[in-house]
């Protein structure tokens, strides 16, 4: 019996064929396109994985009799030294470079095809920030000593931000806007002028600019000049998240004596504030309320120019803070904030060395008992012309300055 012959089926019919054949083609384009101009593709992540758990340099046991450079490398991208597990980081163009704290010798690197916003660290990892169009909207957490990638997120702050940590929350400031984040780059707080907010109104003034932040645990202050207001307001804020980051929790928010004020730093339950005309140093408590005014010596020159990024320039031990005003450097009692001492004639706020602070002046290092504010001696360093301010740090027994946009290392001399 004759069975009928089976039609061939539609997928072999010579146009589908080349129809799909085209699809494949177009598929694989669009693939390629997109990969071409993805992150991954423009990303260079060179790691270190030998350099997993490795330690940090050990602290050093005296302050030497001097130092010698050991190496220099261009940093635009880091306003201080930036110290992060047992290396040092360095950020300029579009690269985050792990380096050999005593060699500078490079252990890791991350390249995008951005301009870095800047470097940080934060969460005892090295913080990458790139501008992507008007933002600096691109963050990546790096491993300290291996360079490995971490989280990521995308922010909406402007360029000029800084990165400011308490140990456990990372802020970044902005002249109408600041986020935090915290070690899993979730977003804790959004405070200022909110791109796109999902649930208007939620922020208590709209309008204000920022001057000056600070930060320490579970506080974070900002100085604003809001419309209406006919001075200054200093607002002290709960960063850590505790409800929608979106709607910020105050602890306070108060009209300041003048305008052009200047936050210095907080402690667990006090601010300090600068303020001009005439100089003077407003201590207020957890409340918002006055419980210290000082009159200050700090010339109205160095009060009229905004710190960079809004950040004072201080450094901090275990018992004090140091606030470098411009032109001396001034210690504050770490948890009253009152003034202890000034030194003029200082490039910076300085760094603890062996017990000891360092403060960089022209043509060197002054040795400083950091309880009396007493100079010990004068070490001497060639920084080859360089008059400008001058950010220091230590990694073990290397004193790392930033001078500018390059970050210089020195070492004991032997």
């Amino acid at each position: 019996m004759l069975r009928p012959r089976p039609l061939p089926p539609e997928r072999r019919r010579r146009g589908d064929i080349v129809a799909a054949a085209v699809l494949v083609v177009v598929l694989f384009a669009a693939a390629a396109l997109y990969w071409l101009h993805s992150a991954a593709a423009n990303t260079e992540s060179v790691t270190d994985p030998a350099m997993s758990g490795a330690a940090a340099p050990p602290a050093p046991a005296a302050v030497p009799d001097g130092f010698v450079e050991a190496w220099r490398a261009p940093s635009a991208a880091t306003p201080v030294p930036v110290v992060a597990g047992p290396g040092v980081v360095t950020g300029d163009g579009s690269a985050v470079v792990g380096r050999d704290a005593e060699t500078g010798r490079q252990r890791w690197s991350y390249t995008r095809d951005l301009p870095l916003c800047t470097v940080g660290e934060g969460f005892g990892r090295a913080l990458a920030l790139y501008q992507n169009g008007q933002y600096c909207s691109e963050l990546t957490a790096l491993d300290a000593a291996t360079g490995a990638r971490g989280p990521q997120r995308n922010s909406d702050v402007r360029p000029g931000t800084r990165l400011l940590t308490n140990g456990t929350l990372v802020a970044a400031t902005g002249t109408d806007y600041l986020e935090v984040w915290r070690s899993d780059l979730v977003k804790t707080l959004e405070y200022g002028e909110i791109r796109a907010p999902e649930q208007p109104g939620q922020q208590p003034r709209t309008g204000c600019t920022y001057g000056s932040f600070a930060m320490t645990t579970g506080r974070l202050g900002v100085i604003e000049r809001c419309p209406g207001d006919s001075t200054d307001r200093l607002t002290v804020l709960k960063p850590d998240g505790a409800g929608d980051s979106s709607k910020p929790q105050e602890e306070f928010s108060v009209l300041l004596p003048a305008a052009g004020a200047q936050l210095i730093a907080l402690s667990a339950d006090r601010a300090v504030v600068a303020l001009p005309e005439p100089a003077r140093l407003q201590i207020l408590d957890r409340s918002g309320t006055q419980v210290g005014l000082i009159p200050s010596d700090v010339p109205a020159t160095d009060l009229a120019a905004a710190p960079p990024g809004g950040v004072a320039r201080v450094s901090a031990d275990a018992r004090r803070v140091y606030w470098w005003t411009g032109s001396r450097t001034v210690a504050l009692d770490r948890a009253d904030l009152v003034p202890l001492w000034t030194l003029a004639g200082t490039l910076g706020p300085g760094t603890s060395y062996a017990g000891q602070l360092l403060l960089p002046v022209r043509g060197g290092l002054l040795q400083v008992d950091p309880t009396r504010g007493t100079v010990v001696r004068t070490i001497p360093v060639d920084r080859s012309g360089w008059t400008g301010p001058v950010a220091l740090a230590t990694q073990g027994s290397v004193l790392l300055e930033q001078r500018g946009p390059e970050l210089v290392a020195l070492t004991p001399r032997p």
